[in-house]
């Protein structure tokens, strides 16, 4: 046994060493010398009981020159210290116990990675709003939740690889940075292109979460504890989805919550969500600050003594919550393998990202089926001499004449006039969603302070008329709008169904194993999304949907789990930062596939989705289990 006391031991030229008199801590009264692991040990240098090294070894304090030993002698040699480390590390983490330190480190690192799963909810609420506000054409529409992920992709990889040579916290830090502050700033500025940019930037700050929240986390737990905590810290995301949902539930619905500073400076309800939702990214980065380093990545690049001082600090704290502070640190050693597998994870996140990001596209076109069937036709009307003082809705007027008609203080919300005439009307405070005149007819007219310009009249002739102080930019508005609040609401429970397939990969990681897990999700939630084609109502969607979502996380913690137990400590971050991108390279995938197709069809979209879900199911079900893996 290997056994250490404060009051036992001293440091001296950075090194941990007994003191002179030889005592020896009570823990190791009875020991063989054989059982023994010396400080050199811990930093990955095997003992010898007899004093000699076996075959290929160099005796300690007699090295030989690297020049008297082949390639492939020291490939062997550095591959046994590598794993001897692995396993002694893998013994003092079993040692300092799971307690305060790793849920205190769960709650921060949670807080980054319900960051990463805001971000990408923000993408599909603020899409339709964001848009609009800036006056958006349709050959721009869609280009935001693209670019974002696109940001997000080169984050990943970026962030991931220099978290593997600069430090996990380090750079957590900085990506968590980059993107709470220009979440920020997107929510101020006016210009599209502006507002693409600092999104872009945004999700290129945020693209590191993912990669380092998982290897940091897992390089803290003991190998049987891995799968069942990491699985819990996906919650997280969740939580961000729920959070994002409530959220833009509350707040962009109200019109009222906006200001503006003449014509040129609008801030509308959806910049307020933006800014709220850049609150969990300043609270991790505020948090993480009082984290130390990952003790796993120290010993990677040689930092032996702060490693210990980290899993030091990590025993004292779980052991005094434990009501024990005296209690000696002591490792023993044993045998154990790993093993190593590669799949890829294109096809979860590819339907993922197409099917959830775009749903409230997909809720919207089934609302406006069924608005457009309730539309009211008017032919052939005269209205002499009338006030419109109040709000049109859903309407269309044909071969119509207004003749001395006024329009005041009122609206017209998807109300489209065709080849109709207004003879000698006055418009004055008229807002238009929505709304269109297409080849009409305007004489002697005269517009004060409206939103009617050339984009609303489209073949339209204007004689003898006048505009005065009109509107400038899109008017949003969602006033008595039941449907905003309904695409909001169904997103919150989409995101609340994914609660119970969340605690039951926690429970089971560890028991079935990860890739049982993985593929059995994806097949069943494969098919739960092909039943998603009979839905012909908004309600047996949404109840579609919440199954769906709540089968497909297992398959989704099974991914990260294993990820992070694939790839060595030197390359974690590399490795898991390049997965991720091309996780998110399907996601813009996704996006653009889903989204050119969400108001033509849906069956190609939830077929290519199903297929792809169940096919990937059935290849994670023939790949070899990483749970045995000790952290390499």
């Amino acid at each position: 046994k290997y056994s250490m006391e404060e009051d036992n031991y001293g440091q001296q030229d950075g090194h941990y060493r007994e003191n002179d008199d030889g005592a020896s801590s009570d823990a190791t009264e009875g020991h063989d010398d054989e059982d023994e692991i010396y400080e050199g040990e811990y930093q990955g240098v095997p003992a010898y009981s007899d004093g000699k090294p076996p075959d290929g070894h160099v005796a300690l304090g007699q090295p030989v020159s690297d020049s008297l030993k082949n390639h492939k002698d020291l490939e062997k040699e550095t591959q046994t210290d590598e794993e001897e480390l692995a396993q002694q590390y893998e013994l003092i983490l079993q040692e300092c116990g799971h307690g305060r330190f790793q849920w205190q480190l769960y709650f921060v690192l949670g807080l980054a990675l319900m960051s990463d799963g805001v971000e990408v909810f923000v993408v599909g609420f603020v899409l339709p709003s964001a848009e609009t506000d800036m006056c958006v054409p349709n050959s721009g529409a869609g280009w935001l939740g693209s670019i974002v992920y696109l940001g997000m992709m080169v984050g990943a990889f970026f962030w991931g690889g220099l978290s593997d040579r600069v430090g996990r916290k380090q750079i957590l830090l900085i990506s968590l940075s980059v993107n709470g502050f220009f979440a920020f700033l997107s929510s101020f500025v006016q210009g599209y292109n502006m507002f693409l940019f600092c999104r872009m930037v945004s999700g290129f700050g945020i693209g590191g979460a993912v990669p380092i929240v998982f290897s940091f986390f897992a390089e803290v737990l003991a190998r049987e504890k891995r799968g069942e905590h990491l699985s819990w810290l996906c919650m997280f995301w969740m939580i961000g989805g729920i959070y994002a949902s409530a959220m833009a539930w509350a707040i962009i619905p109200h019109y009222g919550w906006s200001f503006s500073m003449g014509s040129a400076y609008q801030f509308h309800s959806w910049r307020v969500f933006v800014v709220v939702c850049a609150l969990p990214c300043v609270s991790a980065v505020v948090t993480l600050t009082f984290m130390p380093e990952s003790p796993r990545f120290y010993l990677q690049i040689g930092k032996h003594d702060e490693a210990w001082m980290v899993l030091k600090h990590i025993h004292d704290t779980n052991m005094r919550a434990r009501g024990e502070p005296e209690r000696v640190f002591t490792v023993s050693t044993q045998n154990s393998g790993c093993r190593t597998s590669h799949f890829c994870q294109l096809s979860a996140l590819f339907r993922y990202y197409g099917l959830s990001v775009w749903f409230p596209d997909v809720i919207k076109h089934l609302q406006a089926d069924e608005y457009a069937s309730r539309v009211k036709i008017h032919n052939n009307e005269r209205i002499e001499d009338f006030t419109f003082n109040f709000t049109l809705e859903n309407q269309i007027h044909r071969n119509g004449l207004f003749l001395n008609d006024r329009f005041i203080a009122m609206k017209f919300k998807a109300v489209t006039f065709k080849d109709s005439s207004f003879l000698n009307c006055y418009f004055e405070d008229v807002s238009s969603v929505g709304s269109f005149f297409r080849n009409c007819t305007f004489v002697d007219s005269f517009f004060y302070n409206t939103d009617i310009d050339d984009s609303k009249l489209i073949n339209s002739r204007v004689i003898n008329s006048s505009f005065h102080h009109n509107k400038t930019g899109c008017q949003v508005t969602f006033e008595d709008d039941y449907s905003a609040y309904w695409v909001y609401f169904v997103n919150f429970l989409g995101t609340l169904a994914v609660l119970p397939g969340n605690i039951v990969s926690a429970l089971l990681m560890d028991k079935i194993g990860r890739l049982s897990m993985l593929g059995g999700s994806m097949v069943l939630s494969g098919i739960s999304c092909f039943f998603l084609w009979f839905g012909t109502s908004e309600s047996m969607m949404i109840f579609m949907l919440c199954l769906y979502n709540g089968l497909s996380i297992s398959a989704w913690n099974s991914l990260d789990v294993v990820t992070t137990e694939l790839y060595p400590t030197d390359r974690r971050g590399t490795g898991f930062g390049f997965c991720n991108a091309m996780c998110k390279l399907a996601a813009v995938l996704g996006n653009l596939i889903f989204g050119s197709l969400v108001g033509i069809t849906k069956a190609i979209p939830i077929l290519l989705a199903s297929s792809v879900l169940v096919c990937g199911g059935l290849i994670g079900l023939r790949l070899p289990d990483t749970r045995a893996n000790v952290l390499m």
